[in-house]
């Protein structure tokens, strides 16, 4: 279940990168965010209840709360036409709760891909908190992160995973090393921005 929900977040994150880079209808893009939060936020609580119920499941299948939590939120937001400041401190909250499953999954789990997928989403929120909540012109930015990380976070672990393809040593390394350099990639793409003046970087996309 939780392969189909990280299935399922790698579309509507395509679908949000989609609207921030102007291709994808707001609205249209808000009401597919709406289905995935639903799904999102009921499964953790199917899974919590069949797990042994100790704290360190509860940690995990929680996770997915922040995902469900943040598709409604995207949805409500479009649909009803508000501002993105809630919206924008929720996911700053979000960012510093990736960066704590990332300690988590390096100290505890000792799972190094894991711990650098979260600081992938740590990233991600947190830009989502720059545009709404502080309403930094950087959609373009913003929306091309994303569109990766729809791919590379969510949507290819999950097929590999439902084909029984992820996991192994081999595609373990190789997927830690893509991650490492698409955050390098990020960061060397934001650091760019900064002391660019294009104007595409400036344009005015739905902050979402």
């Amino acid at each position: 279940m939780l392969s189909v929900g990280l299935l399922l977040s790698g579309a509507a994150l395509f679908l949000n990168a989609l609207m921030l880079l102007g291709k994808a209808e707001e609205k249209s893009a808000g009401v597919f965010n709406l289905f995935v939060g639903v799904f999102q936020v009921a499964a953790p609580f199917y899974t919590i209840m069949i797990s042994d119920q100790s704290s360190w499941s509860v940690f995990q299948n929680g996770a997915v709360f922040l995902f469900g939590l943040t598709y409604l939120y995207v949805g409500v937001t479009v649909l009803k036409g508000m501002n993105g400041t809630g919206l924008g401190y929720f996911s700053l909250w979000v960012s510093i709760i990736c960066l704590v499953y990332t300690g988590a999954s390096v100290v505890h789990f000792h799972d190094y891909l894991n711990a650098v997928t979260w600081l992938s989403w740590a990233i991600l929120w947190f830009l989502f908190f720059l545009l709404n909540a502080l309403n930094k012109k950087a959609e373009a930015y913003v929306g091309k992160v994303a569109m990766i990380q729809s791919w590379t976070t969510l949507t290819i672990p999950a097929l590999m995973t439902m084909m029984d393809g992820w996991g192994g040593k081999i595609i373990t390394s190789v997927w830690t090393a893509v991650l490492i350099v698409s955050i390098l990639y990020f960061i060397l793409s934001g650091y760019k921005m900064l002391h660019s003046n294009e104007p595409s970087l400036e344009s005015a996309s739905p902050e979402i």
